[in-house]
């Protein structure tokens, strides 16, 4: 047992946790952030073409998903941050906030507060955006540096001029701007004015480290909420091979991402209350939601060859358009996000070992219509969580992207685009459609909905990010999302982390 007393603990020093840590301790509060992870140090880190390294590394929880039916029963695996900065220490730093209609569901869905009018202060108080986007959308001087695409290898103007031949807006659509859909731009990415990785913890955590009364404990990993009653009232973890507990005088806030903020919960005694005494683990409050509406977004690569050998980009990937293939809702968000890179990424490079020039279309299934669910393996701490995001059990999430491929295709065939690539190797105009879906697709890593916020019973969080059945305690990650973003989710995170703080400050 610590002597100290704090009056808050934060789980997990993610996109989330670092924005409380810092918002907190700005405040006075004598704050605890609990690192599983170690120190973001290290070249690999920081330079924003060495994340590759860093997948399957020791700065990786390196989840494991079970095996997928409906994905030739693979096994995914799905790269998470064990490090300071949590997952925007080895992301690929794409900077989209989701579009407005993700956000206006969530509040349809019982989260007051957070629609997309809402919101847009936050995203905007985040934000140092150095792009040319709307004065009246994007933020300024805020801890995040965010700018359009600055790798110019990266950048495709024959992939915006070509979905403008198709119709849609661009060839420069601002994709965080006043609508997302139908229109093609370029990526914008969380990389600083000096060409390094803008990262939680670079932007919110290390400006923070010098106040004393912030505390930051790395090889840190949460292994039990403590209450006293339904209380919250301390957390219990590992450090260096002892177990320790700090207590806090005020709340707990978990901030450990999809997977462990729901493992955190149930090994708690907080969750399905049959799951939890099957684990053998008494039971704190009944609450059937945590672990349940898990969310994920696939990615299937298409590849053509090019006619013209390109520098390699440093980038995985620079330009995008945002679609809503499902004509039976017309008003319904993007279902489908699809990047393109003019060559080979050199950052793959080694691992794809491809010989000769190509690009690389990546449609991505953004609006998963497939729910799964995050389960404990047991109630070892150690032991991690079974995960199933039951990818592709929903026909309209193969339909997507089925027409994906064909979209792409079209695209090929443009004027724009023809002129630079020309054969489709992958999958090939041949190939058996389904049967390279099924085994083709994967994650891109943007798992979320597992402690949702709602009004509904099978909600975990209310608006504030207090966990119902107890006191003291709130969560404030990808996992409160009701439904997953329509783009990259990092973004979101950073302002579920600024709400959260904001709400806590203000009660």
């Amino acid at each position: 047992m610590t002597n100290e007393s704090w009056n808050y603990i934060i789980v997990g020093a993610g996109a989330a946790g670092c924005v409380v840590a810092n918002r907190l301790s700005a405040n006075g509060a004598q704050v605890l952030l609990l690192e599983a992870g170690g120190s973001d140090e290290g070249d690999n880190i920081h330079d924003p073409g060495g994340f590759v390294q860093l997948w399957g590394s020791e700065v990786d929880w390196k989840v494991g998903t079970s095996a997928q039916p409906q994905l030739t029963n693979r096994e995914i695996l799905i790269n998470q941050g064990k490090v300071i900065g949590g997952s925007t220490s080895l992301n690929a730093m794409m900077w989209v906030r989701g579009n407005q209609g993700n956000f206006d569901e969530w509040a349809a869905r019982g989260a007051t507060g957070w629609d997309s009018k809402s919101l847009l202060p936050y995203f905007q108080k985040v934000e140092d955006y150095t792009g040319q986007g709307a004065a009246d959308v994007h933020g300024t001087g805020g801890p995040m540096s965010v700018q359009d695409n600055p790798d110019e290898h990266s950048r495709s103007e024959p992939f915006m001029n070509g979905c403008v031949e198709m119709g849609y807006d661009g060839p420069y659509w601002d994709i965080n701007g006043a609508r997302q859909e139908n229109g093609a731009g370029l990526l914008q990415f969380s990389i600083t004015k000096d060409g390094k990785r803008a990262s939680a913890a670079q932007a919110y955590l290390d400006p923070a480290r010098g106040r004393e009364n912030l505390t930051v404990e790395t090889g840190a990993q949460a292994t039990k909420i403590l209450f006293e009653g339904t209380r919250a009232v301390g957390v219990e973890y590992l450090q260096g091979g002892e177990t320790k507990q700090a207590r806090t005088e005020g709340e707990v806030i978990v901030c450990g991402g999809a997977f462990f903020s729901p493992q955190l919960l149930m090994l708690s005694g907080i969750g399905p209350a049959a799951h939890l005494q099957e684990m053998g683990i008494t039971v704190v409050a009944d609450v059937p939601g945590v672990g349940q509406n898990l969310q994920d977004h696939l990615q299937l690569p298409v590849v053509f060859t090019s006619k013209h050998d390109r520098e390699l980009p440093t980038l995985l990937t620079g330009n995008t358009m945002f679609i809503n293939t499902r004509k039976e809702r017309p008003d319904a968000v993007p279902d489908l996000q699809v990047n393109f890179t003019p060559a080979v990424p050199k950052p793959l490079a080694p691992v794809l070992n491809i010989p000769i020039p190509v690009g690389i279309f990546l449609p991505i299934l953004i609006m998963p219509d497939s729910i799964g669910e995050v389960k404990l393996r047991s109630a070892n701490p150690l032991d991690l969580p079974i995960i199933n995001p039951n990818y592709l059990h929903a026909e309209a999430d193969m339909q997507t992207l089925r027409d994906a491929v064909k979209i792409i295709r079209e695209l090929a065939k443009t004027s724009a685009m023809s002129a630079e690539y020309e054969t489709e190797i992958v999958p090939g105009e041949d190939a058996d459609l389904d049967a390279y879906i099924r085994g083709g697709a994967t994650t891109i890593w943007h798992p979320a909905g597992t402690c949702a916020i709602g009004s509904a019973k099978n909600s975990v969080v209310d608006p504030q990010l207090r966990v119902r059945g107890v006191e003291n305690l709130r969560v404030a990650d990808a996992s409160v999302m009701p439904t997953v973003t329509s783009g990259n989710t990092q973004a979101a995170c950073f302002v579920i982390g600024e709400k959260a703080a904001d709400a806590i400050l203000q009660q």
